[in-house]
């Protein structure tokens, strides 16, 4: 490692962030939640007792097996298997990987397409503006749930469809926040000054602008994952998400649901609980950097 490397990790952990960070209970645990989450979904499947969507090796005289800690439980199958005889821990890793996949993909694409368009929002002003912001208005109109129930109706079932779905329905929330720190930071000197020496606006934007509204994209980005991955998991529940071929969580608890109550709760109950632990985990996270990022709040 270089000495610039170490320089720069030795004043991160001597700066007040990481010393804030140590301090707050609630930050640690989320991050180690979200780390936690992020090595089942990497490294889960290398440990698992099965591929759970591999019809070679499920046995249907394995189906329903409840949690080991049950009468007639089988310690292979720490948390019971399913109608198909898919073991849940097993189904439950590899559904988190489509899951936290689409979560993080559709943030990414929804924060592409609402950064470009809040950033000429806000620096250009006038029709550009009203135009863009008169569409994000028509869209709060709606409930988010709605429109992506609409999109997915008509686009029908895949990943890309989610993630298109996804993006049309996130991008609202970043333009306009990038607008609203656009309006306050192309009034600065130094923006007045790169108009003078002939700055073409692209420039101005990407390298004058943004990083000044950064720190907003970051915090709103850390909620937006765990919202979209809701989003995905409600509309897998309600059979408008992911294919079957694809496993996600939210699939996992529509496929226990009609059973939930024969006293069979562990195949619909446990991939619910964990999708709370993800989406609890990246809140305590985005909440701690919403408090440090933002100097109003300090």
């Amino acid at each position: 490692m270089s000495e610039t490397r170490k320089g720069r990790l030795r004043a991160f952990f001597q700066s007040e962030f990481f010393y804030n960070f140590r301090r707050s209970p609630a930050a640690v645990a989320g991050a180690l939640i979200v780390v936690l989450v992020l090595l089942v979904a990497l490294i889960g499947p290398y440990f698992t007792v099965q591929d759970p969507y591999n019809m070679a090796e499920l046995q249907l005289s394995d189906a329903y097996k409840p949690p080991f800690w049950m009468e007639g439980g089988d310690p292979k199958f720490l948390l019971g298997t399913d109608q198909q005889g898919r073991d849940m821990v097993s189904a439950i890793v590899y559904g988190s990987q489509v899951s936290l996949v689409i979560g993080l993909l559709g943030t990414l694409m929804a924060s592409a397409i609402g950064i470009v368009l809040g950033l000429a929002s806000g620096y250009f002003g006038g029709k550009v503006d009203a135009l863009i912001m008169r569409i994000a208005d028509v869209q709060l109109s709606f409930p988010s749930m709605l429109i992506a129930l609409f999109l997915m109706s008509i686009l029908g079932r895949s990943v890309a469809n989610i993630l298109l779905s996804l993006m049309l329905v996130g991008w609202v929330r970043y333009a306009r926040t990038v607008r609203g720190e656009t309006l306050s930071v192309k009034r600065n000197e130094y923006i007045e000054a790169a108009h003078v020496i002939g700055l073409p606006n692209w420039r101005i934007l990407f390298r004058h602008v943004l990083p000044n509204v950064f720190a907003s994209i970051v915090v709103l980005s850390t909620m937006q994952v765990g919202g979209f991955i809701l989003t995905e998991a409600t509309l897998s529940f309600l059979g408008l998400g992911v294919p079957i071929s694809r496993p996600s969580l939210g699939m996992l608890c529509n496929n226990g649901f009609t059973v939930l109550y024969s006293g069979l709760w562990w195949v619909s109950i446990l991939p619910g609980l964990y999708i709370m632990i993800i989406v609890f985990g990246i809140n305590l996270l985005g909440d701690f950097l919403r408090d440090e990022m933002n100097p109003k709040l300090k």
